[in-house]
């Protein structure tokens, strides 16, 4: 039933009538000399989720009988609106939980009730159990990727909010998840934060070559390199970046990486290059990729910290392995050192 205007004063029961007021039209009773004011009534919603599953609850009466919502109710009289807000949860879910932070705010007009001010928390269960309350039917969860349509444009609204406010922290929980192998095989090295990176390293690879060139040609630690030719250097360095990023990307396993290495040992060792500037042109690929990193904006949120990171952490993992395989292949010939 929509809401009707107001035509009797329910103080002295005589007829209302209009005035205006700062610029507003306000209904006035002229027997009491009153003016009654009209103020959006305050709803409050909770979000209670977890494992990235939120708490929905199907609606028992009108308005939108049948639909889902978010707990959401009308905060009364004396209690606080963070009260409210946890007295809805518990009446339509059984449901016990604390305020953890501010959602959302905003203000709708209702057909039913008029102007309202919506207001919405996360929250969080601290005890009772599940189950329908009063005015719901049928309380559960639902993945935050596949939620029924709301009843409340305002609780999607929230939802929205609720979600843009999880994106980086979920992200990073993602990619620290596969980075440790714990997600199935076939996510495996999928969708890592610092994959973007990846891409871009793979894309300036002849810039990072041509850096590393410079450097291991007039670095007094990777003298052995000067008589070598720089183009099958260049060449060299390239191939490095290539097993870097296939390796990055799940192609390549940790036997390719040992075949691969343990063969750039052997020929470092037969072009007469010591195992120590061996060793020393490896870490300033290491410094190239990790200077070329940090030169495409990083810093700048708490994700592209954590990007950072896990990308060290990954040119580490990487390069250990290259490291050793090449000392093994270097160590390992018959050729007599130089």
């Amino acid at each position: 039933m929509k809401k009707g205007k107001r035509r009797f004063c329910h103080y002295c029961g005589g007829p209302v009538s209009v005035k205006e007021e700062d610029g507003i039209n306000r209904d006035f009773c002229p027997a009491c000399s009153l003016v009654f004011y009209e103020n959006p009534l305050p709803v409050v919603s909770a979000i209670v989720a977890e494992d990235r599953r939120v708490l929905l609850v199907k609606r028992g009466k009108s308005p939108y009988k049948g639909s889902w919502c978010l707990p959401t109710g009308f905060a009364e009289i004396g209690e606080s609106i963070e009260e409210a807000a946890l007295r809805e949860l518990e009446e339509e879910t059984g449901i016990k939980g604390r305020i953890l932070a501010l959602t959302d705010v905003q203000s709708y007009k209702s057909r039913f009730y008029g102007d309202l001010l919506f207001v919405s928390y996360e929250a969080e269960q601290t005890g009772g159990a599940l189950k329908p309350g009063s005015d719901t039917v049928e309380a559960r969860y639902f993945p935050v990727d596949r939620l029924p349509r709301l009843a409340f444009p305002s609780n999607r609204d929230a939802m929205r909010s609720y979600i843009r406010s999880k994106s980086e922290y979920w992200s990073i929980v993602d990619s620290f998840r596969i980075a440790l192998g714990k997600e199935s095989p076939k996510n495996v090295r999928k969708n890592l934060l610092s994959d973007k990176l990846v891409e871009v390293i793979e894309k300036n690879a002849g810039s990072i070559a041509r850096r590393w060139l410079k450097d291991v040609r007039d670095n007094p630690s990777t003298a052995g390199y000067r008589q070598l030719n720089p183009s099958r250097l260049l060449e060299e360095i390239l191939g490095i970046l290539s097993q870097f990023g296939k390796w990055m990307g799940g192609y390549y396993k940790d036997s390719d990486i040992r075949d691969y290495y343990t063969a750039f040992g052997r020929e470092s060792r037969r072009n007469g290059v010591p195992l120590s500037h061996v060793l020393s042109a490896l870490s300033l690929i290491k410094k190239h990729l990790w200077e070329f990193a940090l030169s495409r904006g990083m810093w700048k949120r708490t994700l592209d910290i954590y990007m950072a990171l896990e990308l060290d952490r990954r040119i580490v993992m990487f390069f250990d392995k290259a490291v050793f395989y090449t000392s093994q292949g270097h160590e390992a010939t018959g050729d007599p050192a130089p």
